[in-house]
Parts: C-alpha cells; sequence; structure tokens
C-alpha cells in the first residue's frame, strides 16, 4: 500500500510546481520516493511469481525520475505530478513491451502493452497480427482479459489509413492502424491506500501477461 502523505504530497505538488516550493518540501518528497520504491520492491517478486525475468529487476531499473525534461516542451514546469514505475526483461528503457504503474492523485493505473514501438518493431507487431490474428482474438476475447480491461486495447493514436501493405477490409484493420498497443485499469486513491494493493496491481499485470508475450514474440 501507499501512505496518505505520498497521495497528499503529489496533490500539493499539482498546486506547487515551481523550485522553491519542491526545495521547501524536499524530505517530504524523499519520504514519498522511498514509499513508492517500497512499493516497487514489492511488486518485482509479485511480478515474477508468473513472469520470471522480471526477477532479476533492481527497483532503480524500474522507477522514473520526477524531474520533467522541459527543453522540448511548451509546459515548463519542473516536476512531474506524478510517479511511476516500468517493468520489463530489460528495465524501463527496454524496447520491449511491459506492465507500467502511474501514481497519480485521481488519475492512477496500472498498464501494459508497448508504447510507441520503433517502426521496424511496429512492423512485425502488425505482422504477427495479421498472420495469427485468431491468437490475437482469443487472448483479448479472454473471459478474466475483458474484465480487466472492458475498453480493449488502446491505440492512443492510430492511422487514418491503412499502413502499407494491408487493405481496409482486412478483419484485422482496427489493430493494425494502431501505433501503441496499450491495456489498462484505474486506481482509486482509496485503492491505492488499500492493504492489496499489491496483489491486487499484480492480478492486473498476470491477467495482461498473455498480450505482453504476443508483442514480444513479435519483436523478437
Amino acid at each position: 500500500m501507499l501512505q496518505s502523505a505520498t497521495i497528499r504530497f503529489l496533490k500539493d505538488l499539482q498546486d506547487n510546481n515551481n523550485k522553491p516550493w519542491f526545495d521547501a518540501h524536499r524530505q517530504v518528497y524523499e519520504n514519498a520516493k522511498s514509499d513508492l520504491q517500497k512499493l516497487v520492491g514489492q511488486l518485482i517478486p509479485a511480478i515474477a511469481s508468473f513472469d520470471e525475468p522480471i526477477g532479476n529487476l533492481q527497483v532503480k531499473d524500474c522507477t522514473f525520475r520526477i524531474n520533467r525534461d522541459v527543453r522540448f516542451s511548451k509546459n515548463k514546469s519542473p516536476y512531474k505530478n506524478n510517479m511511476a514505475a516500468y517493468f520489463s526483461r530489460g528495465g524501463k528503457k527496454a524496447s520491449v513491451a511491459g506492465y507500467y504503474f502511474h501514481c497519480e492523485p485521481g488519475k492512477s493505473y496500472a498498464a501494459g502493452g508497448f508504447y510507441s514501438p520503433m517502426p521496424a518493431e511496429l512492423a512485425k507487431i502488425r505482422q504477427e497480427i495479421d498472420y495469427n490474428f485468431d491468437e490475437w482474438k482469443k487472448i483479448l476475447d479472454n473471459k478474466t482479459f475483458k474484465k480487466y480491461f472492458p475498453n480493449g486495447v488502446d491505440g492512443i493514436e492510430s492511422l487514418q489509413r491503412p499502413p502499407k501493405g494491408y487493405d481496409e477490409t482486412n478483419p484485422a484493420i482496427h489493430y493494425l492502424k494502431m501505433k501503441h498497443f496499450i491495456v489498462s485499469k484505474p486506481f482509486t486513491d482509496s485503492e491505492l491506500q488499500s492493504k492489496t494493493l499489491v496483489k491486487d496491481v499484480a492480478k492486473v499485470f498476470e491477467t495482461m501477461k498473455s498480450m505482453l508475450d504476443f508483442l514480444n514474440l513479435a519483436v523478437e
């Protein structure tokens, strides 16, 4: 579970996203950071129970800095309003499908999939979906999968026209147009503070594992 002070810090940060305030509350941030790291440290073995390579990760391999890169952004707020972690067989920087936990007051969620694959990887994923669409559908139509992810796979952004080499009449065209392949389940602030949080998040991740396996097999 996460502590209420962690949620409160992120709420306060939303209203005071500037360096002077952050510096004045650095110890509060350090406590929140340690709180998230503790959660990540518990999630790693929980995920490894059904996805063994995740067990090789360290907490630092999964967590992100709270500082924003503002060089190319119109939003010059120096800090993120969230704390997050990404679990994949190669760590947070690996270009593979993985599991993502996002903590942001009122907007928290557990998600997973393949975000922004490189062109060569995207082409391989599309080919795999096209060749093995029955298997892809079986994964997405699984009863438990649909229970946890009723909105299905989110492409976040999709092509208006079929990608090169595919026709609009292709039965998989909805997925072939996607640029990302993500599923997610929201968590309320109260759920973040539940004693069953690790178990609950791990169950969400376990439910999406078959989809991640499909995506990772495609790019191998």
